[in-house]
């Protein structure tokens, strides 16, 4: 494959580790949500001064400062929501770190394409795998200008994390950044107010196995009934006795309650998150916990019994079955979802995307579902697509992460496994050698379904092209032709050929040629065969 890069192999995507589900807390008396904002803004000014704490410690973080955090909270509220609030705030740290990251490798991608564009002559056209020189000296210019201020960015960026610096804001940059824009968010400053004082409380508790009910500061029992330690400073506010809450509300799940109610019978750790919805004025309460590590099948169990390749586009999926041999069975089908509006309505609609894809794929009876291993990190940069804006938006509208990791949790549950491709050159592959070969007029062949086709194929095992692998050297079409997959040069050469008959009424056919070769006068003796026009020097006439 000269020119193109080399791919990587598929491979089966480990399942779920965690569980989490959510009841509403119904019936809470105005007394109960007295008490859970107060416990809520205590715990939440403690986790508070203890994200300053870990922030200043940054890389010179360790065991014996974390004990000391511990050692410093535990006073003000419990050893167990002291252990709570910092381990909570190390994994926010390390989130902050893990995003500056990624911050660094947007910066650097975008410095590489400004400093290759600047380059090159003004008005140089690019080619496919690189763009070309800017259009005027004035773009030159600004472009010019926009590298420097990446370049300093990056340099500050650099410096921080070398100095194991991050920017964390309790709440959310985002909503914090709401407060000066309340008018195009519809909110009035009392309501952004109580969503920021919402979005900073603490009322949260990891699971300890062994205690009772798998957790000894929010716990529930299998009667649904709720109860919480309350901090030293609050412990006034107590109903019974051991300094412990009991609300009124009791939650009763109804997505995996057998599962749950298991583990707290077997007094195994559950950990235990409440919260509010300002919108809805309703509180939450979500149980979450590990699940064992579970081997994943091997590649060849999971071709076994056919693939389902997925192509994920920015309004569907499209979705085509193929059987073990690589052979499209069926339709492609199709599964649109809309990623406007309010991030509630998005995840709603990839869940029910999701859930239809998945029952179709029971039905069909495979074993595993094949998508693109996406990540497009270095593609949703203004300097690689400066004037492609709506495709910009398109690729950073994709919830790339997500979906994947909601598609896995999903088809655990369904008994099915995911298995991930290398996304290169699926859908131009797809489209050539797949879209045009399938259509008919009862079905129409979208560029997405071929390349679902082309998925599923490479997770299969298989090549892309239909083409079968060179003939033996006795043969008369020689080594050569055939090949699995055509050089970049001679793409044209191997391309499907239509049928003679394919032609307008009266026109020459597609291929260029006539119906069939001149035919030999029947003047003329001696001719090798009636369909070839023979010259002969010496021809006999007596």
């Amino acid at each position: 494959m000269g020119g193109l890069r080399e791919l990587a192999a598929p491979f089966v995507v480990p399942g779920p580790r965690g569980v989490a589900i959510r009841d509403h807390l119904k019936h809470l008396t105005p007394h109960d949500e007295s008490v859970l904002r107060a416990v809520g803004e205590h715990q939440g000014r403690l986790a508070s001064r203890d994200l300053k704490t870990r922030c200043a410690d940054g890389l010179g973080h360790g065991a014996d400062t974390w004990a000391s955090r511990k050692r410093d909270l535990t006073p003000l509220s419990s050893s167990r929501i002291a252990g709570s609030i910092t381990k909570a705030t190390h994994d926010q740290w390390a989130l902050a770190r893990r995003s500056q990251a990624a911050h660094i490798q947007t910066l650097e991608a975008g410095i590489r394409t400004l400093r290759h564009r600047l380059s090159l002559p003004i008005g140089e056209r690019g080619t496919k795998r690189a763009p070309g020189g800017y259009r005027s000296r004035s773009g030159w210019f600004h472009k010019s200008r926009r590298l420097a201020a990446l370049e300093a960015r990056h340099a500050a960026v650099v410096a921080d994390r070398q100095a194991g610096r991050v920017r964390v804001v309790r709440g959310g940059r985002r909503l914090l950044n709401t407060r000066h824009h309340l008018t195009q968010a519809q909110l009035t400053e009392e309501r952004w107010r109580e969503r920021w004082e919402a979005e900073r409380w603490f009322i949260a508790a990891d699971g300890e196995s062994g205690k009772r009910f798998g957790n000894e500061t929010i716990r529930v029992t299998p009667d649904g009934e709720v109860s919480i330690k309350l901090p030293a400073p609050l412990a006034h506010l107590a109903n019974t006795q051991h300094g412990r809450y009991t609300f009124t509300a009791t939650v009763a799940f109804a997505h995996r309650g057998v599962e749950w109610a298991d583990r707290i019978t077997a007094n195994r750790a559950v950990a235990y998150r409440i919260h509010l919805d300002t919108d809805r004025r309703r509180w939450y309460l979500t149980a979450s916990w590990q699940r064992p590590t579970v081997q994943t099948i091997p590649l060849e169990t999971a071709r076994a019994r056919g693939m389902i390749g997925v192509d994920t586009n920015a309004d569907h999926f499209a979705a085509y079955h193929l059987d073990p041999h690589g052979n499209p069975i069926g339709n492609p089908h199709h599964f649109p979802y809309d990623l406007s509006g309010t991030t509630t309505h998005r995840d709603a609609q990839i869940r029910h995307a999701l859930t239809q894809l998945l029952h179709w794929a029971k039905q069909t009876g495979a074993a595993a579902i094949a998508i693109e291993d996406l990540d497009f990190t270095t593609d949703k940069t203004r300097e690689k697509h400066g004037r492609k804006k709506r495709f910009r938006q398109m690729i950073s509208g994709i919830p790339t992460g997500r979906l994947k990791a909601r598609l896995v949790s999903m088809a655990a549950e369904q008994g099915l496994s995911i298995v991930a491709v290398d996304p290169a050159y699926t859908s131009r592959w797809g489209a050539q050698h797949w879209q045009k070969p399938l259509a008919t007029p009862h079905r129409r062949m979208s560029r997405h379904d071929a390349a679902g086709i082309a998925i599923g194929r490479r997770a299969l095992g298989h090549p892309i092209r239909r083409r079968t692998a060179p003939p033996p050297h006795d043969r008369s079409d020689r080594a050569g032709h055939r090949t699995a997959q055509a050089r970049p040069g001679n793409r044209g050469r191997d391309g499907n050929r239509p049928p003679a008959t394919d032609r307008l009424p009266g026109g020459p056919p597609p291929n260029g040629k006539r119906k069939r070769e001149p035919s030999a006068s029947n003047t003329v003796r001696d001719a090798p065969r009636p369909q070839q026009w023979v010259q002969d020097p010496l021809l006999r006439t007596g």
